[in-house]
């Protein structure tokens, strides 16, 4: 996938998130409008009711004082004695004591004639001794009639002998009535519902994870997709030079095989021996990569020396490599206990690898150098170089499949990316770590651990 694709596909993403947030954006704006249309509604169907409710309730306290009066034989002006002090409790205002049956019976009569269907309580007050008598819970019944309620709780009955004993600041007598069923409650003291702005939030959230995720996973498509496309271009190159020396000197040897004397038949025949096992191991390199991803390659673990291998294949670099480039390798094998139990192929190719990269990377003469040391029940084992360095960027993905450190338009160094991540793969499998410590043009130092022979492991 190219660039240009994917920029497509992120202002395609982008664009559709927005128009996604912008439908939530409206539909939540009109369902809040909708919701507060409602409750406004509502409230306002309430306040009428509420309303309506105190008119009768106040008209019914009046006519029972009037008729109080009328059987007292009272005649004074009832204007400012029927209170409402709350959204269900009434106070009147009397001339004189009062027998509790008959304020009971009037109430009764009263608020059926208003049509008042809530139960109801209600106190006497006596300036005289300064109490209340309280009278019973008056139920409404579901024949439209009021009965009393004996059965009624003593919990509840302490609320309202509360909410009755709010006295008046007045000397004179009154009664009070109050209407349980109806507790004023507010706005306010109602539980409110999570916001539909809290949805959108959360919707958004998640659209942008997964948008970040689905970005993140198509970059690193592209990033793996352009690193096999980089391993497959090297690899052709890799395999093309071999392949085109080899079939320049068969064609040597064929076409002047009866004037080609002896020397340069010995010397055409190794070249094509030589390419040809430099082929075969590019192959066998590609191979082994598959099988470890697989898990096909078990490790034929052996009692080894790793001083002496590490002496062995020095020689061997010294005497193939650096003697040419007048480079040489310097051993401090400073650790007491060498012995590791591991597979002698793979823990060679190990050290071979990171001796060769130590070369090719290397402008200058070569000077390596490798140290061991016991640390636990392991062995460290590092390489120094005073190569080119690598930067702290390119050490995050250095042991990563098919990745080779960028060098622009330069491909002075042969290579599939494969050889750290071998290197990796295989310590790892014996049970050991790697890390690397680089900085640019200063060289670079690869170090790792490998276990040492225990009795477990023999």
């Amino acid at each position: 996938m190219n660039n240009k694709r994917i920029k497509t596909v992120i202002i395609l993403g982008i664009v559709s998130v927005l128009c996604i947030l912008l439908i939530q954006f409206f539909w939540i704006k009109k369902n809040i409008e909708f919701q507060k249309t409602s409750i406004e509604l509502q409230a306002r169907q309430d306040s009428i009711n509420s309303k309506q409710f105190n008119e009768k309730v106040s008209i019914a306290l009046k006519n029972v004082a009037d008729e109080i009066q009328r059987l007292n034989h009272q005649s004074y002006d009832l204007y400012g004695k029927v209170k409402q002090l709350t959204t269900n409790y009434f106070t009147v205002e009397l001339e004189d004591t009062l027998h509790p049956y008959l304020l009971e019976r009037l109430l009764k009569n009263e608020f059926y004639n208003q049509n008042i269907k809530e139960d109801f309580r209600y106190g006497i007050y006596d300036c005289y001794s300064d109490s209340i008598v309280y009278g019973e819970f008056i139920r409404f019944a579901n024949d439209s009639t009021y009965v009393r309620d004996e059965s009624e709780n003593n919990d509840k009955k302490e609320i309202e002998d509360k909410n009755l004993q709010l006295k008046l600041n007045t000397d004179v007598h009154y009664f009070s009535v109050i209407f349980p069923n109806r507790a004023s409650i507010t706005i306010d003291e109602i539980p409110h519902d999570v916001t539909p702005w809290y949805y959108l939030f959360a919707i958004l959230f998640l659209v942008i994870v997964f948008f970040i995720y689905t970005l993140n996973v198509l970059l690193q498509q592209k990033k793996l997709s352009d690193i096999k496309n980089d391993f497959i271009n090297n690899m052709t190159h890799e395999l093309k030079t071999p392949i085109s020396t080899i079939k320049l000197a068969s064609e040597t040897l064929i076409n002047d095989y009866d004037e080609i004397k002896r020397e340069k038949l010995l010397k055409y025949s190794s070249i094509i021996y030589k390419e040809n096992k430099r082929l075969e191991q590019q192959v066998e390199k590609v191979l082994n990569i598959a099988k470890l991803d697989k898990g096909e390659i078990k490790f034929k673990n052996v009692v080894i020396d790793i001083h002496e291998i590490l002496v062995e294949i020095a020689e061997n670099f010294e005497l193939n490599q650096l003697e040419e480039l007048n480079g040489k390798i310097i051993l401090k094998l400073n650790a007491k206990y060498s012995l590791i139990n591991a597979d002698i192929v793979h823990v060679t190719n190990v050290i071979y690898n990171l001796l060769d990269n130590a070369i090719k990377y290397c402008k200058n003469t070569p000077q390596i150098k490798i140290t061991t040391s016991n640390q636990k029940d392991e062995i460290l084992i590092t390489i120094k170089d005073n190569g080119i360095g690598i930067s702290k960027e390119n050490q995050k993905h250095l042991f990563d499949k098919f990745y080779r450190v960028p060098t622009g338009n330069i491909h002075d160094v042969k290579g599939f990316g494969l050889g750290l991540f071998y290197v990796k793969t295989v310590i790892k499998q014996m049970g050991g770590d790697i890390w690397v410590k680089s900085s640019l043009n200063k060289g670079s130092s690869f170090s790792f651990t490998l276990p040492l022979k225990t009795k477990e492991n023999e």
